[in-house]
């Protein structure tokens, strides 16, 4: 048998809840690679599960702003540098610049992975001076990349229209999920009587539609809707939830590990994605927890942007909302709860849809960048 190849992978986050990085690594692992994640460790920070790969979190002085991401760049691009590896795979824009710096004194190969179009997330957008550092980077690197690969093909298309460079698609579908011993909804504390909403992810912040979603309950009943993730936003939700009087509407369960997550995604009726359409980022996104609630049969409640909408119209799972509000989100509910045929009909089609919108069949595209 080869040897090895030494890939390490780089990261931002602190591992916890990647699962894109984490099916990433997963894949290279059982293909002959000696993969090493490397990300940050927060205060706030999880014990990682095991797993099969090797992975190293970096404790740093500054765990926001300009310091962090100096910071994480210069630690990264010295333990990048004295390393042994083959190949690097950087992940975002964030973890671009000591990748490269490293790849090209170390003449390896670099793979890029751009989960997102970084310079236009809300963070950067309302911060001109901020945006304009990381647009300098990425118009400086992006040209001279060799392999780049992105989460959908709308992201792929501006990115080799802006600089000219040919983009592959790997979207960030979750894998067949082969159903577990499932946890009762006593075990995980959910409501025995009530329908479940949920809205999950790591990233539930600004302009994704988690506000709107608290505000909509007020109209909505038999239902509580579940928060089962973290993001910016969540502390105001709590505040929120707390001065409304929505306690017993509106609950919220922190962080789980992906296995454990999908345990709620399985028991909720409905699953909400609700980004906005006010940057090019959310524009054109399409989460990955679209795909989960797929595959949970979980009917989904979306946004009208095109990505996430094209694929609950080509497989009829759910509800496109014709803006985020919260009367739009609160009557497509009540909608779905008095409609209970409708309902079936949409987790039957997450069932059929699940077996061609799978992990499984991304792979294919891995395979001819990496084997």
């Amino acid at each position: 048998m080869s040897r090895k190849k030494r890939i390490i992978v780089s990261v931002t986050n602190d591992l916890y809840t990647d699962q894109r990085v984490h099916k990433v690594c997963q894949f290279l692992h059982e293909n002959n690679y000696n993969v090493l994640l490397v990300g940050r460790k927060r205060r706030s920070s999880l014990k990682l599960n095991p797993r099969d790969y090797k992975t190293k979190r970096m404790r740093l002085l500054f765990e926001k702003g300009a310091l962090f991401y100096a910071f994480f760049n210069f630690r990264l691009f010295f333990f990048l540098l004295f390393r042994k590896s083959d190949a690097l795979l950087s992940n975002d824009l964030d973890t671009l610049l000591a990748n490269y710096l490293v790849s090209k004194i170390k003449r390896k190969r670099l793979i890029y992975d751009t989960h997102e179009l970084f310079t236009e997330v809300p963070e950067l957008t309302n911060r001109p001076k901020v945006r304009k550092i990381w647009l300098g980077i990425e118009k400086w690197i992006f040209p001279k990349l060799k392999t780049i690969y992105t989460v959908n093909q709308s992201i792929a298309s501006i990115y080799t229209k802006r600089y000219n460079v040919p983009v592959k698609v790997v979207r960030n579908i979750s894998p067949k999920w082969i159903v577990p011993v499932i946890k009762t909804k006593e075990e995980l504390k959910l409501p025995l009587d009530k329908h479940i909403i949920i809205l999950q992810g790591a990233g539930i912040n600004i302009d994704r539609g988690a506000e709107e979603a608290v505000e909509a309950m007020k109209d909505v009943e038999n239902a509580v809707l579940i928060f089962v993730g973290d993001g910016d936003v969540i502390p105001q939700l709590k505040t929120k939830v707390v001065h409304e009087g929505l306690d017993e509407k509106v609950k919220f369960y922190g962080k789980k590990p992906y296995k454990e997550l999908m345990q709620y995604t399985f028991h909720a009726d409905i699953g909400l994605t609700l980004d906005k359409n006010t940057n090019p980022n959310y524009k054109y996104s399409l989460p990955n927890k679209v795909f989960d609630y797929i595959h949970t049969n979980t009917a989904v409640v979306a946004s009208n942007i095109l990505e996430v909408s094209n694929i609950v119209k080509q497989h009829n799972v759910g509800l496109i909302l014709k803006g985020v509000t919260a009367e739009t989100i609160s009557k497509a509910l009540n909608s779905l709860i008095k409609d209970q045929e409708q309902l079936k009909q949409y987790k039957l089609n997450c069932s059929i849809a699940a077996e061609k919108e799978n992990w499984e069949n991304e792979l294919k595209v891995l395979r001819d960048i990496y084997l």
